[in-house]
């Protein structure tokens, strides 16, 4: 699966929407995802896309979005 198709997924599961025409929305501004969902994130795309997210390093506004994820995720493969 790719890195897009596997975030998205991820997204769908802990928000219960589907994302996928909202590639733009704020997660966080809309009430998607809360502080706990975003560790449940991070844990996800950890072991999903087998990639490292220190959570020292975790800036909020540079995961925001669908879009910023899987850039951001694609970034550190």
């Amino acid at each position: 699966m790719d890195t897009k198709k596997n975030v998205m997924s991820i997204l769908e599961e802990l928000t219960g929407s589907n994302l996928g025409d909202k590639m733009d929305v704020n997660l966080f501004e809309s009430g998607l995802l809360d502080s706990m969902a975003t560790v449940q994130l991070v844990m996800e795309l950890e072991e999903k896309c087998q990639v490292s997210i220190p959570i020292s390093e975790f800036n909020r506004q540079e995961w925001e979005t669908p879009s910023k994820i899987i850039a951001k995720v694609e970034s550190l493969q």
